[in-house]
C-alpha cells in the first residue's frame, strides 16, 4: 500500500473516532467522568486526523503522483486538497488544543500566552490567510468564507487570552464549549466537503453541504449561551 493510501486509512480511523466521540460530551453531564472521557477521545481523535490531513495535503501539493485524475482543474485541486485541507487540518488541531488547554489552565488563563499555545494559533491564522488568498486567486469564494471563519475564531480566542481584566472563575467553560464545537464544525466541514468530492464531485460546492455543520454548531453555541445566561440570572436573583 502506498504512503498516501495508508494515510487515508489512518485518517479515516482517527476521524471516525472523533466524529463519533464528539457527541459524547454534548449529551453527558458536564464535568462528569464520562464527559471528560468522551471529550478527550474526540479531541485526540480529531487532532490525529488533523495532523494526517496536513500530511496528505502536503503530499497532494508536492508529491510526485497526480491525485484524483477525475479533477482536471489542477488549480482547483490544489486549492481543495492542498491549501484548504492543510488549513482545515490545522484549524481542527487548533480548536482541540485550545479546548483542552483552556480547561487545563482554568485558574491561570495567562498561561495561554505561552509561545507553545500562541504558535498553534499563529499556524492556523497563517494557513487561513493563505487559503483565503488562494481562493481569491482562483475565484472560489467558499474557500475565502471558510478561511474567514478561522481567522475570526482565533481572534475571539486571543481576546480571551489577552484581556486586561481577569475573567470570572467560570469564564473558561464558554471558551471550552465554543472551541470544541468549533472543532466539530471544522472536522465535519472537512469530511463533508473535501471528502465528499471523492464520491460525488458534482456536489462539492453545494452550499448546503458547507453550511450544514456551521448551522448545527452555531445553534449549539447559541443554545449553550442562552442556557448559561438564564442560569446566571437565576443565581443573581436568588
Amino acid at each position: 500500500m502506498h504512503l498516501f493510501e495508508t494515510l487515508i486509512v489512518l485518517h479515516v480511523i482517527a476521524g471516525l473516532t472523533g466524529l463519533i466521540a464528539f457527541w459524547g460530551p454534548i449529551v453527558t453531564r458536564k464535568g462528569a467522568r464520562n464527559h471528560r472521557k468522551w471529550g478527550r477521545a474526540a479531541c485526540y481523535g480529531f487532532m490525529v486526523a488533523g495532523a494526517l490531513a496536513v500530511a496528505m495535503a502536503l503530499l497532494s501539493l508536492y508529491g510526485p503522483e497526480e491525485r484524483i485524475p477525475s479533477v482536471t482543474d489542477r488549480a482547483l485541486f490544489d486549492g481543495l486538497f492542498g491549501w484548504m485541507m492543510l488549513y482545515l487540518g490545522l484549524l481542527t488541531i487548533g480548536f482541540a488544543d485550545y479546548g483542552l488547554s483552556v480547561v487545563k489552565h482554568a485558574r491561570d488563563p495567562v498561561a495561554l500566552r505561552h509561545p507553545r499555545y500562541q504558535l498553534v494559533i499563529l499556524a492556523v491564522v497563517v494557513s487561513a490567510l493563505y487559503c483565503g488568498y488562494y481562493g481569491l486567486d482562483i475565484g472560489q469564494p467558499l474557500m475565502i468564507a471558510v478561511a474567514a471563519l478561522g481567522v475570526i475564531a482565533m481572534g475571539i480566542q486571543q481576546l480571551f487570552i489577552w484581556r486586561s481584566t481577569p475573567p470570572s472563575p467560570r469564564a473558561y467553560v464558554g471558551e471550552h464549549f465554543r472551541a470544541l464545537v468549533g472543532m466539530g464544525i471544522s472536522a465535519y466541514t472537512a469530511f463533508m466537503s473535501v471528502g465528499l468530492i471523492r464520491w460525488v464531485p458534482e456536489e462539492v460546492f453545494n452550499p448546503l453541504i458547507w453550511a450544514g455543520p456551521s448551522v448545527v454548531g452555531v445553534s449549539l453555541i447559541i443554545g449553550f449561551t442562552l442556557k448559561a445566561n438564564r442560569k446566571r440570572q437565576s443565581v443573581q436573583a436568588s
